[in-house]
Parts: structure tokens; C-alpha cells; sequence
């Protein structure tokens, strides 16, 4: 057997990581068709940490390629095995991405929903968690989607100043935030805050320039946005060389993404010199490079800018004044955006609170196990969930325990039992406390299965030494096991497992009675 390094993210770590090199290059296509391969492998191996980081890649490649349905589905996936994995950070970061993918989609109210769970399930993470800044960076993404660019760049920000980044993950954070500054100045710049943006493409240019002196002068997003930054501090010329040397090699490439930078970019150097039909071509083709509506804004504004100049006139004048006003109207909406934000954080805590509430009243206090009235709501719904065994637990002359050796001696047999009972539990199944020293677990197998896990129980009971508890102590069970068929209540499964319960008492107790 060849040995294999023990990696985080499963031995295959580094072929999940190729799935996100590809999508940061903006070769989408081929990060989907990686993670295809990844995914299978992943999965005929067992690597379930590997298949879960491809799967990150593949909703990001979808995201980009504007295939929000699958992104969507991807992503649910992905908080799924998150949320059944514990993996906290893991849940904020799927969450994030998830409301990118809603707001992208039009559904507004459910992204910020989402995003205000992503930032309160961040809010309970130790800031030195690895998986922080990821979630950040997801974050910082959803709130640009949104157009809520102060969110975004405090998020983006916040990344590189706290934490000790590699290389490779400075690079990625400073990059994001300088594009996120870009975005935000142009559309700035379209509502007439020009001052105000050219503080935004002031910063982007101060956090690309030293990216493209250094060793990633031939990393295609850095150059792109630095095409971008020269156009918007004004060094037209620079920026109209260098877009016009990246964009055949961006688009040979398959780098969409940083192409239509690179055409934005260009475009704009064009207008700055009168070359009104070359800077139309070059927004144009940036246009046919956004697979998103909401891409297209920027240069659409562009077009109607160009075409009040081109084609000076009434008609003309008009145009450009309805999509100056449209533009200022979609910048007041954001407002609008920031305050449903803020709601939906008050509802989600909201939830949150209810939800703790629920548990608590679900809990029995002495054990942690669900209470009675846990066990009635299951038992209610046993005729909708299908197949499934019900155990019911007595501990033998328990009150004899209570009078001889103290009800503190009681309660300590009682927690340790509940222990028991929760460490033969499987994620579907649950263990509850009647009352007393009466238990019962709803369990996700057949009568023969369950009869065999209430068998392990009654002997890691009895091969327990209680004398460490109390001297003399001894502690046995008795139980009875029921299935559910056809047409039956939880009521009738109850009966029938208290019936096989009395049978095992009759029978001489510290035993399991079973029956089909």
C-alpha cells in the first residue's frame, strides 16, 4: 500500500484545488469539466473532503458562467454536507455564495436573507478559524452583488488587514477588493460623484500596481485590472497599450472574466481620444462577455454616453438623460437594499431566538436528550416518516437505586445511560428522556437492527463498573422494541413497544423483547 500524505482536504487535495486555479483564471468550462472528474474519483475513494472542495469550484465556475439554477442547486448541496459535516465556516461561506447566486438571480429578498445567516453564523466563529477568510471573501462577493459596496469592501478589507495571508491568498484578496473599488467608482462616476470616485480608483490602482511590478506581472486579472486602473486615474495612453496587448491573448485564453475588463477598459481609453467606433466596438464586445444582466450595466451606460456624443441631438439627449436617471435611481435603491439588509439580520436573530427557544423547551435538563414533548412531536409524525423501529428503555428497580443509594447517585446513573444511548445514535436517529428513568430512541433501521443496538446498550451498561459510582451498585435494563407497518399511529407503535417493554420485565428484567 503507497502512502499517502494526510492533507485537510482529503489526499486528492490538490486536484480540487486545479477545479479553483481554473475558475480564478476564468476558464470556467474546463474548471466544470475537472470537477466532474474529481467529483468521481472523489467519490468512488470515500475522499468526501476532496468532492466537497471540487464542489466549491464547480458553483463558483457556474456563478461565472451565469448557470444560476445549477449554481443554486450546487450550492444547497453544499450547505447540506456543510451543516451535516459541523463545519461552521464551511456554512457561512455556502450561505454567502448562495445569496450571491439569489441576488444574481433577481430574488433579492431571499439573497439578503441568506447573506444576513451567513454574517450571523460568521459572527460565532473564533476569528482565527482557517476558514474565516474564505467566508469573508464570500461575503464580500454577495454584498457586491447586492451593490452593497461599503459591506463589501469592509468584508474584503477586514481580510487583509487580520489575518497573516500567503502570497497566493494576498494576492486573491487584493485583487478582489481593487475590483470591487473599480465597480463601485464607475458607477459613482455615473451618478455624477466624481470625486468621491476617483478616491475608489485611486485605492484600486494602489492596490493592484505593486501585484504587476512583482511576481505576478503575468497574472492575467491583475493585469486587467490594472488596464482598468491606469484608464480611471487617467494614464489613458498606458492603459489604452497595455488593453490593447491583453485582450487577443485574454480571449484566446478562454480568460472571459478579465477580457472584459480588459475591453471596459480599452473602451474607455478609446473615448478619451475621440475614437468613438473603436470604443464602441470595444463596450460592445465587453457586453457580449457579461453573461449576467446586471454585468451589463456599466456598459450600457457606456453605449448611451457614447451615443449622445456620437449622435448629438434631442433624441440623443434624451436617452442619455434616461439612463443617467435610471442610474441614479438604481444607485437610491441601494438604500433601500442596505435597510431590507438590516431587517433581515433582526428576523434571522429573530428566528435564531425561536429556535433556541424550541430547543430548550424540547431538553430535558437533566440529560441533554430530547424531552417528552420532543418524543410526542416524533411520535406524531411517525405515519409520514416512513419505516423505522421505536426502543423503549426502563433501568430495573431504579427506585431502589433512588432510596438506597441517594437520588444524586439516581440522577448520575441516569446522564451516564443518556450517554450511552447517544453514542449508539446515528444522525437520523433520536434518543429522548420520558421522564423518570424511562427512555426511548427513534431509530432509522429494521426490528433486527434496532434489537442488536438495544442489545450493545444493555451490555456497555452492564459491563459498566458501578462500584466507581457508588459501592454494591448495580445497573441493568430492560427494553422493548417495536417496528412500524403499514397503516399504523405512532400511538399503536408506542403500545406495541410498551407491551414487548413489559414483556421483557415479565420475563425476569436486564433483557430485550422483541417481535415482527
Amino acid at each position: 500500500m503507497l502512502p499517502v500524505a494526510v492533507r485537510p482536504y482529503g489526499p486528492f487535495h490538490e486536484l480540487a484545488l486545479q477545479v479553483h486555479e481554473l475558475t480564478v483564471q476564468g476558464r470556467n468550462s474546463q474548471a466544470l469539466a475537472l470537477a466532474d472528474r474529481v467529483e468521481a474519483i472523489a467519490g468512488l475513494l470515500g475522499a468526501e473532503r476532496t468532492a466537497g472542495m471540487a464542489l466549491q469550484g464547480r458553483m463558483y465556475a457556474l456563478i461565472s458562467l451565469g448557470r444560476l439554477q445549477e449554481a443554486l442547486a450546487t450550492g444547497e448541496r453544499l450547505l447540506q454536507w456543510h451543516r451535516a459535516t459541523g463545519v461552521r465556516g464551511g456554512e457561512a461561506r455556502a450561505l454567502a455564495d448562495i445569496a450571491e447566486t439569489l441576488i444574481k438571480s433577481g430574488r433579492l429578498d431571499e439573497g439578503l436573507h441568506r447573506l444576513a445567516n451567513a454574517l450571523r453564523v460568521l459572527d460565532r466563529l473564533p476569528v482565527g478559524n482557517p476558514r474565516y477568510i474564505a467566508a469573508l471573501s464570500s461575503i464580500s462577493e454577495a454584498a457586491r452583488a447586492a451593490e452593497l459596496y461599503e459591506l463589501a469592501d469592509s468584508s474584503a478589507a477586514y481580510a487583509m488587514e487580520a489575518f497573516d495571508l500567503d502570497p497566493a491568498q494576498h494576492v486573491s484578496a487584493e485583487l478582489q477588493r481593487a475590483e470591487q473599488l473599480l465597480e463601485w467608482g464607475l458607477r459613482l462616476e455615473h451618478v455624477g460623484l466624481v470625486e468621491e470616485a476617483g478616491g475608489k480608483f485611486a485605492k484600486a490602482a494602489g492596490l493592484v500596481r505593486p501585484w504587476v511590478e512583482a511576481e505576478f506581472a503575468d497574472a492575467p486579472l491583475a493585469n486587467a485590472l490594472h488596464a482598468l486602473a491606469l484608464v480611471t486615474t487617467g494614464d489613458v495612453d498606458g492603459a489604452r497599450r497595455l488593453a490593447a496587448g491583453l485582450i487577443m491573448s485574454l480571449r484566446t485564453g478562454g480568460h472571459e472574466h478579465e477580457a472584459r475588463l480588459a475591453h471596459l477598459a480599452h473602451g474607455i481609453a478609446l473615448r478619451h481620444h475621440g475614437d468613438l467606433p473603436g470604443a464602441r466596438r470595444e463596450f460592445l464586445a465587453a457586453a457580449e462577455l457579461a453573461p449576467l444582466s446586471s454585468q451589463r450595466l456599466i456598459f450600457q451606460y457606456e453605449l448611451a454616453r457614447l451615443a449622445a456624443v456620437a449622435q448629438p441631438g434631442e433624441a440623443a439627449t434624451a436617452l442619455l438623460g434616461a439612463v443617467q436617471a435610471q442610474a441614479r435611481h438604481l444607485w437610491q435603491l441601494r438604500q433601500e437594499r442596505r435597510t431590507m439588509l438590516q431587517q433581515a439580520r433582526r428576523r434571522v436573530e429573530l428566528e435564531a431566538a425561536r429556535e433556541r427557544a424550541d430547543r430548550a423547551a424540547a431538553q430535558d435538563a437533566l440529560t441533554g436528550l430530547g424531552n417528552r414533548r420532543q418524543f410526542d412531536r416524533h411520535l406524531d409524525l411517525v405515519a409520514e416518516a416512513g419505516p423505522g423501529v421505536l426502543l423503549l428503555v426502563d433501568v430495573d428497580h431504579f427506585k431502589h437505586i433512588n432510596d438506597r443509594y441517594s437520588h444524586g447517585t439516581g440522577d448520575r446513573v441516569l446522564r451516564e445511560l443518556a450517554a450511552v444511548l447517544r453514542a449508539h445514535c446515528r444522525p437520523d436517529d433520536v434518543p429522548v428522556r420520558l421522564g423518570g428513568d424511562e427512555f426511548a430512541l427513534f431509530l432509522r433501521c429494521d426490528l433486527a437492527t434496532a434489537a442488536r443496538v438495544g442489545a450493545r446498550i444493555r451490555d456497555v451498561i452492564a459491563a459498566r463498573d458501578w462500584n466507581e459510582v457508588a459501592l454494591g451498585l448495580r445497573v441493568t435494563l430492560s427494553m422493548g422494541v417495536a417496528a412500524r407497518t403499514a397503516g399504523m399511529t405512532g400511538r399503536d407503535l408506542y403500545d406495541l413497544a410498551d407491551r414487548h417493554l413489559y414483556a421483557a420485565k415479565r420475563a425476569g428484567r436486564d433483557r430485550v423483547a422483541a417481535a415482527a
